[in-house]
């Protein structure tokens, strides 16, 4: 097993894994925006001091207009995957349910601080003792959307025996109305949010918990003073802050993903679903499709809990287009 397995993006691995693949490689792997928002010139000079209270207070009312959230429910933090391994720390759960298929460190994490961690396949599969239930909203895989009543009313349900509902929104930026965030700060509510994704900018290192006051007041102890660099805070307000760009990008990735439903189609896929970042194929010709693909120079994500499904991201151009068809072809 190498390290693609892990979240994808491992170009070194794949690089010495396959010497003999073409280079340049096509890196399908993260269903991260091929497109990254524009930073332009950075001043620098905030390299030169400390996080301030200032550019934190700023990046988190970008941030909370971005989401249409209560600003006084956001805590910025660096990347979501940090806060999600924080949540066990400040959330007391017996019984997990996860519906899955999640992000891995979901089940992961709970697994050592929960008694019991369930994955479950649907929302009506959860039991009556669960007090912790985590989902990804548009789904990690399918993309699928849950509305709001039917989230609402699991909140409902769970805060009124002291339980959470945790909502991992990493792909809402695509469509912000599928979002719980304007209800940020309701009981039994914590949703995560991901920067790096829609944004294209996984180095920067910037995502967002929108929760009640005693769970961010535990996770802004828990992440210290300067949790988030002030180049992190300087980025993210300014991407957070370009609505335009936002609105622009959306329908560009809309584009790119019907582009990428064609090739898909081309190469005769039974099925395929996902978001605008990303498609996910179901065969069962799976890992020789991802051995062919990678000995091509073309890096597409495969899953330990699947040896039946895909993910491709969107490609960046006609070049990269070409070459995924051609090979799916061969």
């Amino acid at each position: 097993m190498i390290g693609d397995l892990i979240h994808g993006g491992a170009i070194d691995h794949m690089r010495m894994a396959f010497p003999a693949a073409p280079e340049p490689w096509v890196d399908l792997s993260t269903g991260i925006n091929p497109w990254p928002y524009p930073v332009g010139d950075v001043d620098l000079s905030v390299l030169h001091q400390l996080p301030l209270q200032t550019a934190s207070a700023a990046c988190r009312s970008a941030m909370a207009s971005a989401f249409d959230a209560p600003e006084d429910s956001v805590v910025p933090g660096p990347g979501s995957e940090l806060l999600i391994r924080l949540l066990p720390t400040v959330v007391a759960a017996r019984h997990v349910a996860i519906l899955a298929p999640a992000y891995g460190d979901h089940a992961l994490v709970w697994r050592t601080a929960a008694e019991r961690v369930s994955e479950i396949d649907r929302l009506s599969s959860m039991s009556e003792d669960v007090d912790v239930l985590v989902l990804c909203n548009p789904g990690y895989v399918d993309g699928k959307v849950y509305a709001h009543e039917r989230l609402e009313g699991l909140r409902s349900r769970l805060a009124a025996r002291g339980g959470w509902l945790i909502v991992d929104e990493a792909y809402a930026d695509l469509d912000p109305g599928v979002s719980l965030a304007r209800w940020g700060g309701r009981d039994g509510l914590i949703v995560l949010r991901s920067g790096g994704k829609f944004f294209g900018l996984p180095g920067v290192r910037i995502g967002a918990l929108i929760a009640p006051a005693a769970v961010r007041e535990a996770i802004a102890e828990r992440l210290g003073v300067w949790s988030v660099s002030s180049l992190a805070l300087h980025v993210a307000r300014k991407a957070y802050a370009d609505l335009a760009w936002q609105i622009e990008t959306r329908a560009r990735l809309r584009r790119a993903s019907r582009r990428l439903d064609a090739i898909l189609a081309g190469a005769s896929f039974p099925r395929v679903c996902g978001t605008d970042l990303y498609r996910v194929i179901e065969t069962p010709s799976a890992p020789e499709t991802w051995l062919r693909l990678a000995q091509q120079g073309i890096y597409v994500r495969r899953f330990a809990w699947s040896e039946r499904h895909l993910r491709v991201g969107v490609p960046r151009d006609r070049v990269a287009e070409t070459r995924l068809a051609r090979a799916l072809r061969s």
